[in-house]
């Protein structure tokens, strides 16, 4: 009875063996992935060669298989050395959720299985240029055409567009419908009518493209469409309940990389005749960064079970892991500069790098501010 808080086994096993890859081949690319804004190819192809890229897959489409929890600790401990490759396995898997939540088996087996060998990425397109926050108010449409649909409209802020060969996307079906008139569907890189904006100049996660996808007239069978017609929306909205524990696991990670690197410079650093670590003032400032991380942590593999079992407080559980992770992220990594002093704000060490990088943890897949909406109507629905 007193293991109910102990991570299994094989959970220790993956936190191992991810961490190994990414200290070995994911981690030495990713200063260069920053400082280029280029996609890192060399640290995707190391988490497909170890079924890391994607590994929520089920087996059954030729994936591993994780568990929700195991996802995360995978997204963590890349994110520890990598934010922007941590996006791999993270957007893959909130690309494809939708179609394991609510796609008919043969659109699974179609789309996922190349997800799971690497063949394909995918993304997940929501956001819109007059629809953040206010995803209901996308103007994207899809129109009905015999045994086809046709897709007009741009979708942005689209986490490697361009790269990902697979595109969920959601688009209006019904326009006096509201949020029961928005449907998703699978869009390929390929189809007619598909294109890309330029890459955004971002201020974190380089490595990772962030950019518009387009649609002219994007005419896909009917057979693509994810679920039954405006059952999109509520699909979306699903998704999100998951996936924001996959940015929890980001933000988790990207702190733990910042405390660790300053823990590692205080301790060498000398000052007045001794090492920085033994100053009270720096141990107090690592034992509330340490205290937070563990708390942000916790909150998040609870969240990652609940995912994993459905039960009905994720929404407040992955909104609350999501906003609680990235504030926490916010605030280690900036005084993990601080710690660093001077050599902080230089790109010699990477803190500069997870400072920017925490930001986004904080504003993607639902504002901070979004969150705490979410959680507040969770508790007064008692």
């Amino acid at each position: 009875m007193f293991d109910v808080y102990q991570l299994p086994e094989e959970h220790l096993a993956i936190r191992e063996a991810v961490r190994e890859v990414c200290a070995d081949k994911v981690a030495p690319h990713a200063a260069a992935a920053d400082a280029n804004s280029e996609f890192p190819q060399a640290s995707y192809d190391a988490l497909r060669a170890s079924d890391f890229h994607a590994p929520h897959v089920p087996a059954e489409y030729g994936g591993a298989g994780a568990d929700a929890l195991a996802t995360a600790i995978v997204i963590e401990e890349v994110a520890r050395v990598c934010a922007s490759s941590s996006l791999i396995p993270a957007v893959n898997k909130l690309g494809s959720l939708p179609l394991l939540l609510a796609g008919s088996k043969e659109l699974q087996a179609k789309y996922l299985a190349p997800v799971a060998s690497g063949e394909a990425m995918f993304s997940y397109c929501l956001s819109e240029p007059e629809a953040g926050s206010d995803a209901v108010s996308m103007k994207t449409r899809a129109v009905r055409d015999g045994d086809h649909w046709v897709l007009n409209g741009a979708k942005r802020w689209i986490t490697n567009a361009g790269v990902s060969e697979y595109y969920t996307v959601f688009a209006v079906t019904d326009p006096e419908a509201r949020s029961k008139g928005i449907s998703a569907f699978v869009v390929e890189k390929g189809d007619e009518g598909v294109s890309f904006g330029a890459p955004e100049k971002k201020l974190g996660i380089k490595g990772s493209p962030t950019r518009e996808v387009y649609f002219d007239n994007v005419r896909i069978p009917a057979d693509r469409m994810i679920g039954a017609e405006g059952t999109g929306f509520a699909t979306a909205m699903k998704t999100l309940d998951h996936t924001r524990v996959t940015i929890a696991a980001q933000a988790v990670g990207i702190a733990q990389g910042a405390l660790d690197h300053a823990t590692a410079y205080v301790k060498e650093r000398k000052q007045f005749g001794k090492a920085i670590a033994e100053f009270q003032g720096i141990q107090f400032m690592l034992a509330d960064m340490a205290m937070k991380l563990e708390a942000a942590r916790q909150i998040t593999y609870v969240a990652a079970a609940k995912s994993e079992r459905g039960d009905a407080d994720l929404t407040f559980f992955g909104a609350a892991a999501k906003c609680f992770a990235s504030d926490t992220a916010m605030e280690v990594t900036t005084d993990a500069v601080q710690l660093l002093g001077g050599y902080g704000y230089t790109v010699d060490f990477p803190l500069e790098r997870m400072m920017r990088d925490a930001k986004i943890t904080q504003i993607y897949e639902g504002t901070n501010q979004v969150q705490r909406i979410v959680m507040a109507r969770q508790v007064l629905k008692g």
